[in-house]
């Protein structure tokens, strides 16, 4: 059983996430009306009391330009409130959150310096060019299924397409060999054995964030996850599926072995709004601001989209930004020399099914603020 954690492919090469995250950054953009609307809200609530530093947290940050990305238009929008407000600029201390392997020397020395560059100028063609924002920086390695912070420290959460990952793979999947997830020849104790991980997780993670942030703060959390009720539904199986059929295969040809696939599972859920309410409900400290689902679709990986023609541009740039999420996994369990040959063989099936079918990522978006 997988109980190691592994963070998103680092470093600046060409198959890392930094270079192959465009649809978790498309996902930042699509939810920043539900962030701002929080952020909003949260400054009505300390107008008379505007605090001289404000604490923004983004979990699961990963390494790369999206890190950076999120916190600036989570900045941006308050310096804006204060503005509109009058109210003088606080100080801003920002964490960045993720687990110890993940690249934050990438993202402190190559990120951080251009990122803090660039608000400084922007600082100056808004307010003038002696206007100046204290903003202080710092990584926290660490699970999210566990306390990072002080208690009552934090005013803003964020986290983007982080908690669809379970802390571990599920104890009890024995019987769901030839398959790497949930699927539809799972028997129901490996769906059960899924979503009861979730939702220790995810009833840990907002425990712990009830205790971290101050009365009233705001949390906006994405992540993928499924409109069906069904845990086995096609929603979310294409891009797994696939990858199972490619180690299948190989397994045929005797590239790798079979009882290491049979014991293979990715730590992977993707819930239903259900379940994410059910466990926001049973928790106490929140209540729900709002609750969304959206699709994201292949013209996030498309310089030209045409709905009607499937390119190679968008195949290959899916490709990518799965191959940098999941080849840590895949290193760990089976090798680094399987890899190309692996992602070769989903290349050219996720090809045949772009072709075929229309794939669409489907995300749920939660607003919480904090009552209790």
């Amino acid at each position: 059983m997988l109980t190691q954690q592994f963070p998103v492919k680092g470093g600046m090469g060409e198959t890392s996430y930094a270079n192959n995250s465009l649809l978790q950054r498309k996902v930042i953009s699509m939810t920043k009306p539900i962030t701002e609307a929080a952020i909003t809200a949260f400054f009505s609530t300390i107008a008379a009391t505007m605090p001289a530093s404000l604490t923004i947290a983004d979990l699961g940050c990963s390494c790369g330009p999206n890190t950076l990305f999120a916190v600036s238009e989570i900045i941006s929008i308050m310096i804006d409130l204060c503005n509109a407000k009058k109210h003088k600029l606080p100080e801003f201390q920002v964490f960045l959150n993720d687990l110890p392997g993940n690249d934050f020397n990438t993202l402190f020395s190559s990120f951080l310096p251009r990122f803090q560059e660039k608000l400084s100028e922007e600082m100056k063609s808004k307010y003038g060019a002696s206007a100046a924002l204290a903003c202080f920086f710092n990584g926290v390695p660490g699970s999210f299924c566990g306390r990072l912070f002080a208690q009552e420290s934090l005013h803003f959460i964020h986290s983007s397409s982080s908690l669809h990952w379970l802390s571990q793979v599920p104890r009890g999947l024995e019987e769901n060999k030839g398959n790497i997830s949930m699927s539809r020849s799972s028997p129901p104790s490996v769906l059960r054995a899924y979503y009861e991980q979730f939702q220790r997780d995810f009833s840990t993670f907002l425990e712990c964030r009830g205790q971290e942030l101050v009365m009233g703060g705001r949390m906006v959390l994405t992540l993928l996850g499924r409109r069906s009720d069904d845990p086995s539904s096609e929603e979310y199986r294409q891009f797994w599926e696939l990858l199972a059929i490619d180690l299948n295969e190989m397994v045929t040809e005797g590239l790798i072995e079979e009882e290491k696939l049979d014991s293979f599972n990715v730590p992977y859920y993707p819930p239903s709004p259900k379940e994410v309410r059910r466990e926001v409900e049973k928790q106490g400290p929140f209540s729900i601001d709002c609750l969304e689902v959206f699709e994201v679709n292949r013209d996030v990986f498309e310089t030209d989209f045409d709905p009607n023609v499937v390119s190679e541009e968008a195949a290959d740039k899916m490709v990518g930004c799965l191959r940098a999420i999941a080849e840590p996994l895949l290193v760990y369990h089976f090798s680094e020399e399987i890899i190309n040959e692996v992602f070769k063989r989903f290349r050219a099936k996720l090809g045949d099914r772009l072709s075929m079918e229309k794939i669409a990522l489907v995300n749920i978006i939660i607003s919480l603020k904090k009552i209790t």
